[in-house]
């Protein structure tokens, strides 16, 4: 089978494993404190609406950006709850009480108002350094641009001191071991250690590409609307914050098209330089650890497809 004839798996990082998700279904493997791989399955529900909504150009975004936050939110918390406690103590982690936060919105609410409420800063905190400067930099151009500096700026050093942190460090080197095994499933090559290792960490569907693409698409679409007065800024900025969205979801979805011509692939290439601090080299066993739950996913989506072909069928 050709590369880009394969399905297109999506994948994310979580504490001491990695999730994949596909058609059908969503898999996260974690490794234990005793060494031992567990695994937390989600099935995909498709709703009408919703399938309608991702066939829509830069509604499909929106709509797939949402979708990855709830149900990655709740991969996350498994293996969060999960990572430092013994197996043998499991029973611990059923008998903690669940805070009336999470009671009343859910795990999945909660990981979109997470990514809502981090949009939100990313968003607005540039527009009020910017707004410092203007005095100097009174010109829409200008403030812009300094606006869209800002934000760059927050955005990398932000990850950078994260990084720094031993349990983030880890999830970097388990979100490489994701795009590596992606990488060597679309290469059609083996999903061994050694094949794996030998794949780039980076590659042109991540998220961390498509959080550098807000920015830069930003820049473009803040053109369209004054700077001042501030008021006016600030609610241009939270109102424009879908269409961004959208269109950055298809910059994403472009430059992965167009990521083997030789000449239009650079288009990509600012969204592989923060992968290059987003991710990290992974240890072998990490990488068996992101190998065991894509092989998982890849048998539980065989197994649903062909009992949807025999109930056709029937």
């Amino acid at each position: 089978m050709e590369k880009n004839q394969k399905p297109a798996y999506g994948g994310q990082a979580v504490v001491e494993g990695v999730m994949f998700g596909g058609k059908h279904h969503t898999i996260t493997a974690i490794r234990r404190t005793d060494e031992s791989i567990e695994y937390f399955h989600l099935p995909r529900k498709s709703k009408p609406i919703l399938q309608k909504l991702k066939k829509i150009p830069f509604l499909r975004g929106i709509v797939a950006i949402v979708e990855a936050s709830a149900n990655g939110s709740k991969h996350l918390n498994f293996s969060s709850e999960r990572y430092e406690v013994a197996p043998e103590d499991d029973e611990k982690i059923k008998d903690q009480e669940v805070s009336k936060l999470s009671m009343i919105l859910g795990v999945a609410a909660i990981g979109v108002l997470s990514f809502l409420f981090g949009k939100f800063i990313f968003t607005l905190v540039p527009v009020f350094l910017a707004e410092l400067t203007r005095p100097v930099f009174s010109g829409d151009f200008a403030q812009i641009m300094i606006e869209g500096l800002f934000k760059l700026i927050l955005l990398l050093v932000y990850i950078y001191f994260i990084s720094l942190t031993p349990l983030i460090k880890r999830v970097f080197q388990y979100h490489g071991a994701e795009h590596k095994v992606i990488n060597t499933y679309e290469n059609n090559l083996e999903l061994t250690v050694e094949n794996v290792q030998a794949q780039s960490r980076l590659h042109y569907r991540c998220g961390s590409s498509f959080i550098l693409f807000t920015v830069i698409v930003g820049v473009f679409v803040y053109m369209l609307v004054p700077t001042e007065p501030l008021y006016v800024r600030v609610l241009n900025r939270i109102a424009l914050i879908p269409v961004v969205l959208g269109i950055s979801f298809e910059v994403l979805q472009l430059t992965n098209k167009l990521r083997d011509v030789p000449v239009l692939k650079v288009l990509g290439y600012p969204g592989l330089w923060l992968q290059l601090l987003t991710t990290k080299e992974p240890k072998n066993d990490q990488v068996e650890v992101a190998i065991a739950s894509f092989n998982e996913l890849l048998k539980m989506e065989k197994d649903t497809e062909s009992r949807l072909k025999t109930e056709e069928i029937v």
